[in-house]
């Protein structure tokens, strides 16, 4: 008998809205989590998908995240549009403010939205998605708690501060890449967790600084950022640039929420979106199919793009459903029963 359970995407969109609905938050910040997280169900990223339902009630409950709040806008510059979330979800802010940020991409060539004073839990690949959909570059990047250490540090500093960027292809599926600059996301090491499997050697440290493959241990101690130096230096890019820069918090002075409700989750999200037309006028389309060059070179030596497997599992799942455990199925439906 299988652990798995399949549902259609309408299925899981109906379960995600009633589980957030049934706890707490507004028809606005349901239909955006709702959006994010099937659409990361759909793509096989399950790290980031219905499981991270579980947190978005429990963040509710522990007082981490208004559910009713409403984005407030600043058109700050030519070229610069702030949110802030009040304290609300990052999602519903980012479909209100990309509007107002292509509008001025476009006109402008580069343009970026501040997003401040947030909750943010998702995947950053369907936001930047959304702006190559309308033919626009766009790179996106937030902190996150503190749960890296730096390299050769042995207590956390750095968030999981994950950076992501899409290229607009004509005719074909974006380029796109979203990662942690941690060696792998915090969702990973609490799937292992709630599995009860051990992680892989280098992905974490414990609370000693020891290396560790018990993911209770990993937790408690620091995650260990990609690349050690290289992946520490893009984490402290993220950090400056999705925070001081915007007028929002590091990720240090950052808590998860807690039961005592002391808790402080709220930080920034920047995402930057450029324009291949404002950028090179008539040339545009040219250019662009001279990009492909570049895809076809890494396809033509067997090596796969950023995502591919994505897209695919977008497809399997547009005709067969959503597949994941029963047991997450359950403890779902029984969030959105009460």
């Amino acid at each position: 008998m299988s652990d798995d359970i399949t549902i259609s995407l309408q299925q899981a969109e109906a379960l995600s809205n009633k589980v957030l609905t049934h706890n707490g938050y507004s028809q606005a910040h349901a239909d955006a989590i709702t959006r994010s997280v099937v659409a990361a169900q759909r793509d096989e990223c399950h790290s980031h998908g219905l499981y991270r339902l579980i947190g978005c009630v429990q963040t509710a409950l522990n007082g981490g995240v208004d559910t009713q709040a409403e984005p407030t806008f600043t058109d700050q510059a030519t070229s610069v549009v702030k949110v802030n979330a009040n304290k609300g979800c990052s999602l519903l802010s980012f479909e209100m403010g990309k509007p107002h940020l292509i509008e001025k991409a476009k006109r402008s060539g580069i343009a970026a939205l501040a997003i401040n004073n947030s909750f943010h839990f998702s995947a950053l690949w369907s936001e930047v998605e959304t702006l190559s959909a309308e033919g626009l570059v766009a790179l996106a990047m937030t902190p996150s708690h503190a749960f890296v250490a730096p390299a050769g540090g042995t207590s956390p500093l750095f968030g999981t501060n994950p950076i992501a960027f899409s290229w607009p292809r004509p005719g074909s599926t974006p380029y796109t890449f979203d990662f942690a600059t941690s060696v792998v996301a915090r969702g990973e090491i609490e799937l292992h967790r709630r599995a009860g499997k051990s992680i892989p050697e280098g992905w974490a440290i414990d609370s000693e600084g020891n290396s560790t493959k018990d993911p209770v241990a990993a937790l408690a101690g620091a995650m260990l950022p990609f690349g050690s130096y290289k992946g520490s230096a893009l984490s402290t890019m993220v950090e400056l640039l999705a925070g001081p820069l915007i007028g929002d918090l590091l990720g240090h002075e950052t808590q998860a929420a807690n039961a005592e409700k002391t808790g402080k989750p709220f930080h920034g999200e920047l995402i930057i979106a450029m324009s291949p037309e404002a950028f090179l006028g008539k040339d545009a389309e040219s250019h662009l199919k001279h990009a492909e060059v570049l895809f076809e070179g890494i396809l033509g030596q067997g090596a796969r793009l950023p995502s591919q497997r994505r897209f695919e599992a977008r497809e399997r799942s547009r005709v067969n459903g959503l597949s994941f455990p029963k047991a997450l199925y359950d403890e779902l439906t029984q969030l959105a029963a009460g």
